[in-house]
């Protein structure tokens, strides 16, 4: 249960890290781990619309892991997707959670797309929670991918560059419409972000913890939902804090 000291998070995105370590430690296959990531991933999202929190972001794999993982375990990581865009549809509906894919889709195998699809159209209509998973993704590739889009448009006439501003570079990344992420929680223990929503997590409040996914729970996510309910948000600003100090 969460005290709460302060504001909910409105967006948080989690860098899923740990699986096969996970698997690892039991002596089992890196797909093992995998499996036991995805059955978190349920358990995560409906904690996050219980609790009221409106956005969730989940990084499931970067595109330089599928480019760099072996291909024995990307193909088992497409299955274990696509499966689980299948068999999570009443979850989602009873849920009202709306789900999209974000990344470079088109490289994906073209059953993973088209059930990835399915599950996006079935829950367009769902308005009070947002499930994104991140797919092939890469927050740079996103951020050319946005530059590439508003491009076109200048060469086209559509509009003027001298125009493009923060604003109109948001309505092209791939969580066009999102707010920016308020918490980033990554597993496992590493200190980095890893190519994760480089755009949207500009201000984020960054949480690690050791905890490998697999085993990251509820409890794990009201630990970090506290912590960041007890923080201060500046955005840049000076802030005073209790005892008159300026930050």
């Amino acid at each position: 249960m969460i005290e709460q000291t302060g504001r909910l998070p409105r967006h948080i995105a989690i860098i899923m890290d740990g699986n096969g370590r996970w698997a690892g430690r039991r002596g089992e296959p890196r797909a093992v781990g995998h499996q036991a990531g995805a059955g978190r991933v349920r358990d995560i999202t409906t904690a996050c619309a219980r609790k009221g929190i409106e956005y969730l972001t989940l990084y499931a794999l970067s595109a330089e892991n599928y480019i760099r993982r072996p291909a024995p375990e990307i193909d088992a990581l497409m299955e274990l997707l696509r499966q689980y865009t299948i068999d999570e549809r009443p979850t989602l509906m009873e849920n009202d959670i709306r789900f999209r894919i974000i990344g470079r889709l088109e490289e994906l195998p073209a059953g993973v797309i088209e059930e990835c699809r399915n599950t996006e159209r079935l829950t367009a209509g769902n308005n009070s929670r947002n499930l994104s998973i991140a797919v092939n993704y890469g927050g740079r590739a996103e951020i050319a991918d946005a530059a590439r889009a508003l491009a076109a448009k200048a060469r086209a006439g559509m509009l003027n560059p001298d125009e493009i501003d923060e604003e109109m570079v948001g309505r092209h990344v791939y969580t066009a419409g999102m707010p920016d992420v308020d918490l980033l929680i990554r597993t496992a223990g590493e200190h980095r972000i890893s190519n994760f929503l480089l755009w949207q997590a500009w201000y984020a409040e960054l949480y690690i913890t050791d905890v490998l996914w697999p085993d990251f729970d509820e409890e794990e996510l009201d630990r970090a939902i506290r912590d960041y309910t007890r923080r201060t948000r500046k955005f840049g600003a000076v802030v005073n804090d209790s005892e008159g100090h300026k930050g």
